[in-house]
């Protein structure tokens, strides 16, 4: 992490506008996918892999 919070002589503000960064950015924590849809997402995949010729209609009725 580029930005020190406790950093003594810069504050968050100032060292996110030195990185060209939002502050809002940095506070962001990534939500992980969850275990249903990442099997969706692989079923999806593995159908795309036997008929890549169907489109996103076909997909959608499977």
């Amino acid at each position: 992490m580029m930005v020190e919070k406790a950093h003594p002589g810069l504050s968050v503000v100032r060292q996110c506008e030195l990185l060209s960064i939002s502050r809002s950015g940095l506070y962001y924590e990534p939500v992980k996918e969850s275990e249903e849809n990442l099997a969706i997402m692989r079923l999806l995949g593995e159908q795309y892999l036997r008929t890549p010729f169907y489109g996103v209609e076909k997909l959608q009725v499977c």
